[in-house]
């Protein structure tokens, strides 16, 4: 119940006019919840304060096709993430999970950047107890955990926290432009958002060791040959080839996509053998759908499969 508290909390946000109040406060509010009554207090506050945000600062969407589109807006600080930011793509996420109407999610940055990392102002006067205790950035990575398929179009620069945004996306697409690193090292940190363990997984431990310990920046088509990208475009053909591809997957049954996804999430966190039984597990399990059974029925007939959800 805790835990379900907790991401009541996360995902609550203020009216516009409470906006500095919850950019003040969530993080720690969240981050400090270690008690049932302190979950149920952090709700019902935030309850009260409001639920609803409709006129987003720093996000744009729009839903086309089946395609939750998001846009990271704030162009003048090359999109650079902060609270308030990473709470309205929270609550965008979280509509477009809850929506039947949207089937694949894609990300993307306005300007010439995708998102050039944190905002490092707003760090900067922020102590160890504050972090620590307030457990900051825990609530960051929701599109890590939504079950839709999520594609990442990085148009720019993805660096530090725009990097780990993007590996939290379930494939990545980059323009010729974009630029990926993790050059935390160079302010004095390390990555706090997935970096040293996403990154490790995409590219193995050598080129993650060299991009987290040198604070490298390098091309798109570097990081294609690494493996943390699947394709690279001209900049005016990223968001065609990342819609065309969203519309693909759209077309197919969403529970076997969520089933898909599930199973390849699980081998970066299973060992092989734990892996293939919890595969072989789902497979079983997609013979309980309609969506199954008229797949195979149509490639024996065939005939175009024509998906009901079911």
């Amino acid at each position: 119940l805790v835990a379900i508290l907790r991401g009541v909390c996360l995902f609550f946000i203020f009216e516009k006019k409470k906006k500095m109040l919850l950019m003040n406060s969530l993080p720690r509010a969240v981050g400090g919840v270690r008690t049932l009554s302190g979950a149920m207090r952090c709700a019902t506050q935030l309850r009260n304060m409001s639920t609803e945000l409709n006129n987003f600062e720093h996000i744009q969407f729009d839903v086309e096709d089946g395609i939750g589109k998001i846009t990271l807006n704030r162009p003048k600080a090359l999109n650079a993430l902060c609270d308030q930011l990473m709470g309205e793509l929270n609550v965008v996420v979280e509509r477009f999970e809850s929506n039947p109407d949207v089937r694949v999610m894609l990300i993307t940055g306005a300007g010439k950047a995708f998102a050039a990392g944190a905002d490092i102002k707003q760090m900067v006067p922020r102590t160890f107890q504050e972090v620590y205790s307030g457990n900051f950035l825990s609530f960051w990575d929701r599109i890590a955990h939504t079950t839709k398929p999520t594609i990442a179009a990085v148009n720019g620069f993805a660096l530090g926290g725009g990097c780990e945004l993007a590996m939290m996306c379930d494939i990545i697409y980059a323009s010729e432009k974009a630029k990926f690193g993790q050059p935390e090292i160079n302010l004095g940190t390390i990555p706090g958002a997935g970096g040293t363990q996403r990154l490790t997984r995409a590219v193995g431990k050598s080129n993650a060791m060299e991009l987290c310990l040198t604070g490298d920046i390098i091309s798109a088509q570097d990081s294609k040959e690494m493996g943390l990208v699947s394709k690279v475009f001209p900049a005016d053909d990223l968001i065609p080839k990342a819609m065309e591809l969203a519309k693909k997957i759209a077309s197919k049954s969403q529970p076997i996509l969520q089933m898909a996804k599930e199973a390849v999430n699980k081998s970066q966190e299973l060992s092989l053998h734990e892996g293939l039984a919890y595969e072989k597990r789902l497979f079983h399990s997609s013979f309980a759908t309609y969506d199954r059974k008229e797949g195979m029925t149509a490639f024996d007939e065939k005939r175009k499969a024509e998906f009901k959800d079911e």
